[in-house]
């Protein structure tokens, strides 16, 4: 297990509101002193967690480069992530019918951390993803998430198809978005349990994974258009479940 550093103001205030004990330090930008970075060195004070001032170069080689806009956390190494033994769990612990959100590896981070927003909007309560070929939590993942992250349980799984399985199992309708299907996702029922699954960038969904689903539904689009990006799909694909379910808070 290693300390992860994660980066930007948005994944850092997210760090210390959910999970402040992980938080082991910041570094901040010198010349950074607006509202907004007060009002984060203020909550880092609140929980005791240590400042530590520095120059642009510095957060540049801490973040890889990334666009940090001043401020590098370091948080303590995890001894446990989420798994696919958690499931159950959390199927349990939803208020109403379970939303979950599968992702047929998608490897862009930016098309993951945006997913994980829109599924932490939608009030999902897990977002699924294979272990290989396929983008996990990182630095980037958190920033663009916007503390999603934080927010919704993300659970790697060894086999996407197996997971599926599971689900199925335990009441979940498995429903994949492929763009010839016959039904539009309008056409779909999402009240009961459901997972909805989206394919990977360009590629779509795996057979393996088409072969498990319950159902599969399109988006319509206008003429000459033939998909969009993943996390735009997938937030189309949520708030249509949404809507379905009369959630309106």
């Amino acid at each position: 297990m290693v300390e992860e550093l994660i980066h930007g103001l948005h994944a850092v205030t997210a760090a210390l509101n959910h999970e402040p004990e992980q938080v082991r330090g910041l570094w901040v930008e010198r010349q950074r002193r607006d509202g907004r970075m007060q009002s984060l060195l203020d909550q880092a004070a609140r929980h005791e967690v240590p400042v530590h001032w520095t120059d642009r170069a510095e957060l540049d080689r801490l973040s890889g480069g990334a666009r940090h806009q001043g401020v590098v956390a370091r948080l303590a190494a995890r001894s446990r992530g989420h798994d696919e033994a958690d499931l159950p769990a959390l199927l349990a612990a939803a208020r109403g019918p379970a939303l979950l959100l599968a992702l047929d590896g998608v490897q862009d981070p930016h098309n993951l951390g945006a997913c994980l927003r829109s599924a932490a909007a939608a009030g999902v309560q897990a977002v699924i993803a294979p272990v290989d070929r396929a983008a996990g939590l990182n630095a980037t993942v958190r920033k663009v998430a916007s503390g999603a992250a934080e927010r919704v349980p993300f659970v790697p799984v060894v086999n996407l198809a197996r997971a599926l399985r599971g689900l199925q199992e335990q009441g979940v309708w498995i429903v994949g978005a492929a763009g010839e299907a016959d039904a539009t996702l309008y056409e779909v029922d999402f009240t009961p349990p459901t997972a909805i699954v989206m394919g990977a960038e360009e590629k779509g969904l795996r057979r393996l994974t088409r072969e498990v689903c319950d159902r599969l539904a399109r988006i319509p689009m206008a003429a000459g258009m033939e998909s969009l990006n993943v996390s735009v799909a997938a937030g189309i694909f949520l708030f249509e479940a949404r809507r379905q379910r009369g959630a309106n808070g």
